[in-house]
């Protein structure tokens, strides 16, 4: 007799308090903890620490670099570029 091989698939809550921001989706992740949802049903819950509502890439908020200002800030702390030395 062959065992079920497959983990628990089942409704979980993901929650990123940064961002105030929970979603329901399906999941294999288990928890201890419980949150009633809007549809009255109660669902595991994982807290996350960053979501598409709080990452900096989808919301918009990423720092730019200034690459350029790297490149003059590391020729002057090491030296005025390429070819020097030689």
């Amino acid at each position: 007799m062959q065992q079920d091989k497959h983990p628990n698939y089942h409704a979980v809550v993901f929650r990123d308090r940064a961002a105030g921001y929970a979603f329901l989706t399906r999941s294999t992740a288990a928890s201890d903890q419980t949150i009633e949802w809007d549809d009255g049903e109660t669902y595991p819950v994982v807290d996350v620490e960053i979501s598409s509502e709080s990452h900096p890439f989808y919301t918009g908020k990423a720092r730019t670099v200034d690459s350029e200002g790297r490149v003059a800030a590391f020729e002057r702390r090491y030296g005025g570029g390429a070819g020097q030395g030689d």
